[in-house]
């Protein structure tokens, strides 16, 4: 299949727009009494029995896995994963939208300097100012320079710091799994695993009596439909196209889109300092993903330039 750099950078731009709208449906929810863990039940539920229908119906072949990994995949479905939806709809729920996936988007550089401290990466100047700027960024849009601010939204920081966390340990641990399997297998069986924890230690099957109405169900579906498998859908698409870094950083305009929509539908308005913060993140991962993309072009470089000598001879 040819690549066409337009379809990857409209299917991943669609796919962030989608993951944003989640966010503010996830808000939404919660107004009316609906509580974060209700929400990830049903998500994580909804989209592992509509990824078997797809899979039962045209992609046997992606339930295939060794009995080995059954239980990496439980620690990554039934632990990572389960914690990355908790703590993310969580601070969604206590602070403003984009300020809570402003935070999660501290992720990448959190993989980064995992990677230096333990997988001995080389620490650069670029890495270092990356790190400096999320810390900063994370400053402001925690509201640190308001003691008031800060202090009434203590747990929704913390959340989003953890969610954060839990993010970029899944995001370590799944690249082990698509090693060895498609990453359509790889997000099914998370997705499969971590709704089951949800329906064991979370009031199993609530759902089914909670009594839900009509219009919350609507949004329950869109979020596991619309927020979830068709915005990964769309990733991985785009990736094929434009290759994962550039599909990274395209993929920032989650939490500029999700402040604007959360702005149109829930007059939600991040003040100067946080939109600041919020910048100072996207830079830091942008430069991160640029500077990985200049690391993995040196070698080739390099490789070209001796073959041009070798030639020349």
């Amino acid at each position: 299949m040819e690549n066409s750099p337009a379809k990857g950078y409209l299917c991943v731009v669609v796919a962030a727009v989608l993951w944003a709208s989640s966010g503010t449906a996830g808000k939404a929810l919660f107004g009316r009494g609906i509580t974060p863990f209700d929400v990830v039940q049903v998500r994580l539920t909804v989209s592992a029995l509509l990824l078997a229908l797809i899979f039962s119906l045209r992609f046997r072949n992606l339930f295939r896995i060794r009995k080995i990994d059954i239980g990496y995949f439980f620690l990554l479905g039934g632990l990572a994963m389960c914690l990355v939806q908790i703590t993310y709809f969580y601070a969604i729920s206590k602070i403003q939208v984009a300020a809570a996936i402003f935070l999660q988007y501290l992720s990448p550089v959190m993989v980064a300097f995992f990677s230096i401290c333990f997988w001995r990466e080389r620490l650069t100047v670029a890495k270092v100012l990356s790190l400096v700027l999320s810390i900063a960024g994370c400053f402001l849009i925690a509201g640190g320079y308001d003691l008031d601010l800060l202090k009434m939204n203590r747990a929704g920081i913390l959340s989003g710091l953890c969610s954060a966390l839990c993010f970029a340990t899944y995001t370590l641990s799944a690249e082990r799994g698509m090693h060895r399997y498609s990453p359509w297998t790889v997000l099914f069986y998370s997705l499969s695993f971590a709704a089951l924890s949800m329906n064991i230690f979370y009031q199993p099957l609530k759902y089914l009596w909670a009594g839900y109405t009509s219009i919350e169900w609507v949004w329950l579906i869109y979020i596991s439909v619309m927020g979830t498998l068709i915005p990964f859908g769309l990733f991985f698409v785009g990736v094929n196209h434009i290759r994962s870094t550039r599909a990274v950083i395209t993929a920032t305009l989650e939490p500029i889109s999700a402040g604007f929509i959360a702005y149109l539908f829930l007059r939600e308005a991040l003040a100067p300092f946080q939109i600041l913060g919020g910048a100072l993140v996207l830079g830091a991962i942008v430069l991160l993903q640029f500077r990985q993309k200049q690391d993995e072009l040196a070698p080739a470089l390099i490789r070209a330039r001796k073959l041009d000598g070798y030639k020349s001879q």
